[in-house]
């Protein structure tokens, strides 16, 4: 039988650590709350002895300044359609950057590995030289010193007959789409519902037999296949090229890249691409070299062993890091200032030079840029947390 020991008494309140903790976090919650409206409440006062406002009715007031490219607007369209456009511009060059970028930092971080004297060397040059010069530097001599100094129009530079490079951008075939598309598109369903299936089988075999049955990589062969099957079997091509045809002073058709897309695209590539390399390369590193001798003494080629081995482990070290570089880009492609590209910081100061407006078109590209970072963060966390390797 229990008993209770009569000198056991509980701590006064004021003394329990939990408590004290809770209330110093409270206090110190208000502190900064009231720090906030008397901060908000005192620049308040200043803007109305300036005679400015916090408002966005400006927005509805005729823009009456044409925008380069970008979706359709004419000067006549309101501030709101405006920063809209550069919006997407912005989002176009953001999300071109990180597909190539992430393509170029891949193959130059797993390049500096390499056991070839001369692509481990000419990885490792491209990445000191675009790591190690502003990017600034880089847009502008890409602007400037390359894209500018290609031959005019008549002149322009070819690449197989498709492809054309000359003063006004680069020009590129655009797919469109035939009669036969939507035939095509059906077997494109029935193809990635074989590809499951076969996905679905391969992980069986592999879990129920213990030996590797490389599920992704028949799923891959199934879908391609079918693909390929019904593309040859329809009468006709369900994808079409539409090729860049000169008329006149300019050529027609196809997809246009102007001067500046150009010049941004290729500097936020190639600067972004350098990091993202020593982000991998760091990660293919980290993993211990019995891994690998593990992989070849089961026969695994080089290419499979860093496919199947290497980089999934590698994954969980490089996404972190890789998250920052996507950030960063994204970030970066305010620059597009110094060469002209109507991104959203651009035509916001356009903005704000004609209204005077500062604080408001400030606070909209600021916020505009914190939601940009929050999604593309929410993406590759969620990207992490499902590919993530699960340590028993």
């Amino acid at each position: 039988m229990a008993v209770q020991l009569s000198g056991e008494r509980r701590s006064a309140i004021w003394r329990d650590a939990r408590v004290l903790a809770v209330v110093g976090q409270t206090v110190f919650v208000v502190a900064l709350v009231l720090f906030a409206a008397l901060a908000y409440a005192n620049m308040m006062r200043g803007l109305e002895r300036l005679g400015l406002r916090l408002q966005l009715g400006f927005l509805s007031l005729e823009a009456g300044f044409g925008i380069s490219e970008g979706i359709a607007y004419n000067p006549g369209d309101r501030y709101s359609r405006a920063f809209v456009v550069g919006v997407v511009n912005t989002l176009r060059v953001s999300v071109v950057g990180i597909i190539l970028a992430t393509i170029v930092g891949l193959l130059v971080g797993i390049g500096r590995l390499s056991s070839n004297w001369l692509i481990r060397s000419l990885s490792t040059v491209y990445v000191e030289a675009f790591r190690n010069t502003p990017l600034l530097l880089q847009l502008i001599f890409w602007y400037t010193g390359v894209i500018l100094k290609l031959p005019p129009v008549r002149q322009s530079l070819s690449l197989a007959d498709r492809v054309y490079l000359n003063q006004r951008g680069v020009y590129l075939p655009r797919p469109v789409m035939s009669e036969t598309s939507g035939l095509w598109g059906w077997a494109l369903l029935a193809s990635a519902v074989a590809a499951a299936i076969v996905y679905g089988w391969r992980r069986r075999v592999a879990r129920r037999e213990d030996r590797p049955a490389f599920p992704f990589l028949a799923a891959a062969g199934v879908f391609i296949a079918g693909a390929a099957v019904a593309w040859y079997a329809l009468p006709s091509p369900p994808v079409e090229w539409q090729v860049p045809v000169l008329q006149g002073f300019n050529y027609r058709g196809g997809i246009q890249l102007s001067p500046e897309f150009a010049a941004l695209s290729l500097g936020l590539v190639l600067y972004t691409g350098a990091f993202i390399a020593e982000v991998v390369r760091g990660g293919i590193q980290s993993i211990p070299k019995g891994q690998w001798e593990a992989a070849q003494s089961l026969g695994l080629r080089p290419g499979l062993t860093l496919y199947l081995v290497i980089l999934p482990q590698a994954l969980r070290i490089i996404i972190p890091p890789l998250t920052s570089q996507y950030l960063n880009l994204v970030k970066n492609s305010s620059l597009s200032t110094a060469i002209g590209f109507p991104d959203m910081f651009n035509i916001g100061v356009t903005i704000m030079n004609q209204t005077g407006q500062s604080l408001p078109v400030f606070g909209l590209i600021m916020a505009t840029y914190l939601s940009f970072s929050l999604v593309t963060a929410l993406i590759m966390n969620w990207y992490n947390r499902r590919f993530r390797l699960v340590e028993r």
